[in-house]
């Protein structure tokens, strides 16, 4: 079959990775614009635009991809895939042509724009990854195919993102397959069942050490890459990339302890022990670098 793609992100790249070794012929993949990025706001290209033009595929890119139905639907395709778009698509371009989602969450519990960091912040230990039939309701599609994954202890969400991704790709071809050899099986979502992710701001990427250890630990798992996590020491932002749980210490919540070259701050019930993380205006350094290196002008952190 031929397939039209819409993706965004890495998670829609592993995705695309597989379809493209399949049967099936995709013949355009649409993204978001590009956009400024970074500290000097250079126009940057989403990641599946550069993956789909090594590939040699054709890329179209709208701010809004219901005013463009008719270009859209002027191309020849089957059938339309999302994966990570990042856009709600309207009535009536669901109403064209079949449409399906790979979405990375055992449907019908997480569905929304979250549900990879969502897992990660409840301390989740499995998710899976479904496709569905494409509706107007978010995520509400009749499932076609889903397969349970495990959440390992060391996974973030970036590791999680890409072992997603694989596993969608799977499923995506053999949901095609079945579509097209005409013994494919759409199973409706019980809707009291379902739960929904809400969409994740920068100052959620805060650290309250007054919350407990493994929330702080699962945090950092889940918004470290997007959209950062960080603590304040005497106002100066400190970024944290990695953190795990450590060995607890007497001490009031909060306060700083550099313990044979490791970074630790008491939690309620816990402590965390940073393992990555940058000075404002630094690099991104592990936590012994970090300690060789900075100056601390207070022990206690978010005062």
């Amino acid at each position: 079959m031929k397939i039209l793609f819409l993706g965004s992100s890495e998670f829609s790249v592993g995705v695309l990775q597989r379809l493209l070794e399949s049967r099936h012929k995709v013949v355009a993949v649409i993204c978001q614009p590009d956009r400024p990025c970074g500290r000097g706001h250079k126009l940057t290209s989403p990641i599946i635009k550069e993956f789909a033009q090594t590939r040699g595929i054709s890329v179209l890119q709208f701010e809004k991809v219901n005013q463009n139905i008719d270009e859209i639907f002027s191309l020849d395709f089957d059938v339309f895939v999302t994966a990570s778009f990042g856009q709600i698509l309207s009535r009536e371009f669901l109403s064209k042509k079949l449409g399906l989602n790979v979405h990375p969450s055992k449907l019908p519990k997480y569905r929304g724009a979250t549900p990879l960091q969502t897992a990660l912040l409840n301390g989740d230990t499995k998710t899976a990854v479904t496709v569905q039939k494409m509706v107007y309701e978010v995520d509400s599609g009749d499932i076609i195919l889903s397969q349970d994954l495990a959440i390992d202890e060391e996974d973030d969400f970036l590791s999680l993102s890409e072992k997603s991704s694989k596993i969608g790709g799977e499923l995506l071809v053999k949901a095609l397959n079945l579509i097209e050899e005409g013994k494919a099986v759409f199973l409706p979502q019980n809707d009291n069942f379902a739960t929904y992710t809400k969409m994740i701001k920068k100052e959620d990427g805060f650290l309250d050490f007054n919350c407990l250890a493994c929330e702080i630990v699962n945090k950092v798992r889940a918004l470290a890459y997007n959209p950062g996590c960080y603590f304040y020491i005497n106002e100066e932002r400190i970024k944290v990339a990695k953190a795990t749980i450590c060995q607890d210490f007497d001490v009031d919540i909060g306060e700083i302890l550099i313990k044979n070259k490791e970074f630790l701050i008491k939690a309620k019930k816990g402590a965390v022990c940073i393992l990555r993380c940058q000075a404002q205006g630094g690099k991104m350094l592990d936590a012994k670098d970090f300690l060789n290196g900075y100056t601390f002008k207070s022990n206690r952190v978010n005062e």
